[in-house]
């Protein structure tokens, strides 16, 4: 990979060392001089013996000291300045190593290889924690990779399928003229209202993980009654008990994706329910620092292992496929969880041990 001209952080970290080793024995020489050297006379003393001779020898002076001390000093000096340098590019390099192999990583990310992990070994230092934060990045981006394309796909053979049909019914009604022209136009108005719905409903899902909507102060019960209000009909015409139970739980967001998710809470509760005689219970509350939204349904009894695959698009267990005018597109729970999601709450799924589904929804309270 190119660098950008200019010096290496392994050449400016070996300066630094040398630099700073430089320093240190300036400073010593500076202390050798100040307390030692300055008090040496600048000329030597005789002493006369005790009988009047003269003793002899070498008289250490100040000059001679620094002729002596001068050459051997500016030796260590060039010493230090060498072992700084290579020691410096030494230790800089140990230091460096890490990092060079989270770089490494991090160009293979950007090259599309999302698999690699660092697992950097020893001890928890901050390059051991940058390590770790990048594999936990990786993770999370190899996976949200993985669902965006399987979603991708998923959406591409959902909207796929109504367009075939509406070419279908097209090529039978060229082929036969004499065909019944309002059978045909109610079945392609159908399959046409099909991908409609599917389309806004993966719009709605995208804005959901976008999560760039204007915060408001929301009062989920008044969304609840509103969506039951709504859904009222279609509970009577199953004979559905609706019951809605709404204390005030004021949380932060978007009414209009809040109210989204409320409805089709209600809505996936009557259509999934007994054939007659069921029964939907709604309540809000406030709770601790949050709010709370929880909806349960009377129906079948979901097998433990279908229920966490009831979030995903387009996963539809065999007990929840529905062949009536309320078929749905695959995307209602899936709708309900991105909205969670970007209001920073939690979707809890529980079957009940008589059949059917408890939702809770926990979102923050407002401000």
């Amino acid at each position: 990979m190119d660098r950008a001209p200019g010096l290496s952080v392994r050449v400016k970290l070996t300066l630094s060392y040398a630099g700073f080793i430089m320093l240190a024995g300036a400073l010593l020489l500076a202390a050798v001089w100040l307390f030692l050297l300055r008090y040496v006379p600048d000329s030597g003393l005789i002493v006369p013996g005790s009988h009047g001779s003269v003793n002899g020898g070498v008289f250490p002076t100040r000059g001679n000291l620094l002729r002596f001390f001068g050459p051997r000093a500016a030796g260590v000096l060039v010493f230090l300045l060498a072992f700084g340098v290579v020691g410096g590019w030494l230790l800089a390099g140990r230091m460096l190593a890490p990092l060079t192999r989270i770089t490494e990583a991090a160009w293979m990310a950007g090259s599309g290889s999302l698999a690699h992990r660092i697992r950097m070994r020893g001890r928890r230092d901050e390059f051991r924690e940058l390590s770790d934060t990048f594999d936990s990045m990786l993770e999370q981006l190899e996976s949200h990779v993985a669902e965006q394309q399987r979603f991708a796909a998923n959406a591409s053979h959902e909207l796929r399928t109504p367009l075939a049909i509406s070419r279908t019914l097209l090529d039978v009604a060229r082929r036969d003229p004499t065909r019944d022209r309002d059978e045909l136009i109610e079945r392609l108005q159908t399959v046409n209202a099909r991908a409609i719905d599917l389309t806004e409903a993966l719009l709605l899902l995208s804005r959901g993980d976008r999560g760039n909507f204007t915060r408001e102060s929301v009062d989920l019960s008044l969304l609840a009654e509103e969506a039951a209000e709504t859904l009222l009909p279609l509970a009577e015409q199953r004979r559905i008990t609706l019951d809605v139970t709404s204390a005030k739980a004021e949380t932060s967001g978007s009414a209009e994706l809040l109210l989204h998710m409320v409805t089709n809470l209600v809505q996936n509760a009557i259509v999934h329910n007994l054939p007659t005689g069921g029964t939907v219970t709604v309540q809000t509350e406030a709770h601790g620092d949050g709010s709370l939204l929880r909806i349960e349904n009377t129906g079948r009894r979901l097998p433990p292992e279908l229920v966490p695959t009831l979030t995903e698009p387009f996963q539809r267990g065999t007990e929840r496929v529905r062949t009536d005018e309320h078929a749905g597109v695959g995307l209602g729970l899936a709708i309900v969880h991105s909205i969670v999601r970007a209001h920073h709450g939690t979707l809890t799924l529980a079957p009940r041990p008589d059949g059917g589904l408890l939702v809770t929804v926990r979102l923050p309270a407002h401000g």
